[in-house]
């Protein structure tokens, strides 16, 4: 993608044409990547996939003024993929620049923060709780016990911890926020703060993903001369901070307790339980351990509210999931449904079966700690309780 915006950008300059040219992140059609997208009257048009060898004939068709030609998908937002999702968390990756806060804002960035600053820390949690937000880390605890756990315990001293040592293969979904939307994970992390009474957080991330460091670094200093971190947020009276700790690269420090060891400069190592983090956590304090997407989907909750939130999914598994789709399939890439979507739609009417053309036998969900189902089992439906009834697990949605 890099190689395509230079040569776009070199393609542009070389016939004197003024493009305004932005570098966001990936819809999660991996498939039609490199994958370029024009404002048009009518809405974004798309492109893809293009390589170098093709800008020159899109610059003779004249994309950029959205004209169809070799390589035109349409409109972006009618393309299947994306029109049969339900993108809450995933709203603004692949839309807005990554680094622009005010784009971010243009796209209802911080609303769930403005409206969190109104109301008493008990009235966040509990907005959180009726939402029905379980942990998407693979443990499914339910979000709002695990913070009111952290609220009710006195200490002067707490601590918002992200875990985002993203390590079970086939897994890219919090990557892909970090990289690519990384001020709703500050959001998050800002709103968990004011729940619980913490006022400094960490993020715990894969030593692999520099690229992440990098735009998570420069979004935690746009956010702080923005007034969004640091101290008396947004004339709140509210301090939070937080900084960007590399994890250690081992597949332990997943595990909370062993993160928490990690994150104080021991060996990751697991605790033994009781105490829960949530009790006696990072420094023996109070701690929240949430991971990237369960702090990201938590300011859409804020901005339009816990019913809206848990009207999506079904039983006790409410809202959506980001699912990656990897591994021979025609169609690989990331969506976002909500829970209740069975196996076979996800393999079929979003993946396209297989990339050999031979029938799916199995499919691994979960992670290398989940199950292999087999075909007789793809009408399960994606929900925890279901998934546990086939001893299997919904995991990190991989």
């Amino acid at each position: 993608a890099n190689d395509v915006f230079e040569a776009i950008s070199a393609e542009a300059q070389k016939r004197q044409i003024n493009l305004n040219i932005v570098r966001n992140g990936s819809r999660g059609l991996f498939w039609l990547e490199p994958l370029v997208e024009v404002e048009t009257e009518k809405g974004r048009v798309a492109f893809g996939p293009v390589s170098t060898d093709d800008v020159e004939k899109l610059f003779d068709n004249e994309f950029f003024l959205g004209r169809e030609g070799e390589l035109f998908l349409g409109l972006t937002d009618e393309l299947s993929w994306l029109k049969n999702q339900e993108r809450l968390t995933f709203a603004r990756v692949g839309i807005t620049d990554p680094l622009d806060i005010a784009d971010y804002e243009k796209h209802s960035g911080f609303k769930g923060l403005k409206n969190a600053i109104k109301l008493e820390p008990q009235l966040i949690v509990k907005e959180v709780a009726d939402s029905g937000l379980r942990g998407r880390g693979g443990a499914a605890f339910p979000t709002g016990i695990k913070w009111q756990t952290v609220l009710d315990t006195p200490s002067k001293t707490k601590y918002i911890v992200c875990n985002a040592d993203e390590g079970d293969s086939g897994t890219f979904s919090d990557r892909m926020i970090m990289e690519d939307d990384p001020f709703v994970l500050i959001e998050g992390m800002i709103i968990a703060g004011m729940a619980v009474g913490a006022e400094y957080g960490y993020i715990y991330l894969r030593s692999e993903y520099p690229d992440a460091q990098h735009v998570l670094n420069k979004a935690i200093k746009i956010a702080k001369e923005k007034g969004y971190l640091g101290s008396n947020i947004l004339g709140s009276g509210y301090n939070f901070d937080l900084e960007v700790t590399r994890a250690a690269g081992a597949y332990i420090c997943g595990e909370e307790t062993s993160l928490l060891e990690s994150l104080e400069g021991k060996r990751g190592m697991v605790r033994y339980k009781p105490p829960l983090p949530a009790i006696e956590g990072l420094y023996g304090k109070p701690t929240v351990v949430n991971n990237v997407i369960t702090l990201a989907t938590v300011p859409i909750i804020m901005d339009k509210g816990a019913l809206f939130y848990a009207d999506f999914g079904m039983g006790r598994s409410k809202g959506t999931l980001p699912i990656q789709l990897a591994g021979n399939l025609k169609q690989t890439g990331l969506i976002e449904k909500a829970f209740g979507i069975s196996l076979k739609e996800l393999l079929y009417d979003f993946g396209g079966g297989s990339f050999t053309g031979k029938p799916i036998k199995a499919v691994q969900v979960g992670g290398p700690l989940g199950a292999f189902l087999p075909e007789a089992q793809f009408d399960t439906p994606l929900d925890y309780e279901k998934f546990s009834e086939i001893n299997a697990v919904v995991g990190h949605g991989g």
